[in-house]
């Protein structure tokens, strides 16, 4: 039975940290020995009741077992452990977790009136390529629907760390290890044991590149470079993936360079947000709830609003300086227009074409100096009086009375001109 799951990670890309693969080797042996116990149980048991839909089987069913649905105090918990499988419906112990179980409990979760938060128990370290980006692309879509927290016991490799960056958190023991972000195939040649035992293969076939990358001949150097192309291919959706789910540069995920770090170092890093004792934690966890009706956004959405405010803010502040540099510029525009030499004898003009246009002061200039000059304004007369009235009148010259060549004071001049232009005759 090892062979069947065994031959899922022979000469195709991988995401296992290196250094586990005997880690793996022991994932898949007890994964075979599950397997088989599943299978007996089909034969001998009756058939299995599903709860609700036919992936779900009721509580009290063996099937139960490899289809876990746990939630306590609203939490619900979904496994991540042991080896991570494509298209593989099942969640067997520490051996291995499928991609298709993990994404079945979150979208129930999600729809389960009883969760109300969801938290991914992760120690693995690492699976299969195919089927990982796309899961964590998914996870990282329902983000903001419920909270959902990676719980990382003890460690979280490639494909595993891959399924925590999906999560809106990441939480790791002090002892715990994360990271390995990188793609890795091999090839074996056996082509000389095969010699030294007298063995020879012969390929028979039709097109050049049937038989690339075949274990009874050494490796060609244009297969080689086609690999690594491929290699190189997945690393960068695995770099890209990454930093979009922690809100991180790219670079700064591909100068990791595939290497795995501890708790103080992730955080450093960005590569976990909290470092705490699991059980503590998810108990701490089991106490975080939204209010009822409210979003619960996830990191990034959070980061990416405070960044939209700060923008709204500089914005405001551009704003705000600009009305100010803009009224200190028209307040400049209209002095310089009526203190202009221009303006001293065209002030009405001058006023005109600095209140009421947008005119600027060299056309102002141009416009005054080919306007004609104000004219001067005529000293106002004051109001005349009666007596100044009638002594503009054809009156006859009248004299003070007196000899001539007698000199008559003002006083009597005046009287005597009152008498000669009213007609009264002076009193003898």
């Amino acid at each position: 039975m090892s062979n069947i799951f065994a031959s899922r990670f022979a000469d195709r890309p991988v995401m296992i940290e290196a250094g586990h693969e005997r880690w793996l080797e022991q994932c898949l042996n007890g994964l075979s020995e599950a397997y088989a116990n599943v299978e007996q149980q089909m034969a001998e048991s009756e058939p299995v009741f599903m709860a609700g839909d036919d992936f779900w089987p009721t509580p009290d069913s063996w099937l139960a077992y490899v289809r876990p649905y746990v939630v306590k105090n609203g939490t619900l918990h979904i496994p991540v452990k042991g080896v991570l499988l494509h298209n593989y419906p099942y969640a067997v112990g520490s051996w291995a977790t499928g991609y298709a179980y993990i994404r079945k409990a979150i979208e129930r979760g999600l729809t389960d009136p009883e969760v109300v938060r969801i938290a991914f128990d992760i120690n693995s370290g690492g699976g299969e390529v195919a089927g990982n980006f796309d899961l964590v692309d998914w996870i990282y879509e329902q983000r903001g629907q419920k909270p959902m927290w990676a719980f990382v016991d003890e460690q979280a490799y490639s494909a595993a760390y891959s399924v925590a960056t999906a999560a809106d958190k990441r939480i790791m023991p002090r002892t715990g290890g994360v990271g390995s972000v990188g793609v890795v195939t091999s090839h074996m040649d056996v082509s000389k044991a095969l010699d030294k035992n007298g063995i020879k293969i012969t390929f028979i076939h039709a097109g050049k590149h049937k038989v690339d990358g075949n274990p009874y001949e050494p490796l060609a150097a244009d297969v080689k470079e086609r690999i690594q192309v491929r290699i190189d291919g997945l690393y960068g959706i695995f770099t890209s993936t990454v930093a979009r789910n922690l809100g991180l540069d790219e670079e700064i995920v591909r100068n990791t360079e595939a290497l795995t770090y501890s708790a103080e170092e992730a955080i450093e890093i960005g590569f976990a947000d909290e470092v705490r004792a699991i059980d503590e934690a998810l108990a701490g966890f089991s106490g975080f709830s939204a209010t009822p009706g409210e979003i619960v956004m996830s990191d990034d959405t959070i980061k990416q609003q405070e960044a939209a405010q700060v923008d709204e803010a500089a914005l405001e502040s551009a704003r705000a300086e600009g009305r100010t540099e803009g009224a200190t510029a028209e307040r400049e525009r209209i002095q310089a227009i009526l203190g202009c030499d221009e303006a001293k004898t065209r002030s009405a003009l001058a006023n005109h074409l600095a209140m009421n246009t947008d005119q600027s002061v060299e056309s102002a200039k141009g416009i005054l100096a080919a306007s004609p000059e104000d004219k001067p304004a005529e000293p106002e007369q004051a109001a005349k009086t009666p007596f100044e009235e009638a002594m503009e009148k054809d009156n006859p010259d009248v004299h003070a009375e007196g000899s001539e060549g007698q000199e008559v004071s003002l006083s009597q001049q005046l009287i005597n001109d009152y008498q000669a232009a009213t007609g009264m005759v002076p009193a003898k």
